[in-house]
């Protein structure tokens, strides 16, 4: 994890739009715009397993943490 960002471990992206991707945190179901994934994440698109790294602000907004 880098400076600024959350990561959370071992989801799926199980749905994905031009902007946006629906990710299975284990206990819910929560749509991340594109633009706030780091560049360190390995879920970038529907179908994608692992870890989600996401700008942190984000994830305080939504109320994720």
């Amino acid at each position: 994890m880098t400076k600024g960002t959350v990561t959370f471990e071992k989801v799926e992206a199980i749905k994905e739009t031009d902007l946006a991707l629906l990710v299975d945190l284990g206990h819910e179901e929560h749509w991340f715009p594109k633009s706030v994934i780091d560049d360190g994440s390995e879920v970038y698109q529907e179908g994608d397993i692992g870890d989600l790294v996401v700008q942190e602000w984000f994830v305080i907004k939504e109320g994720l943490v």
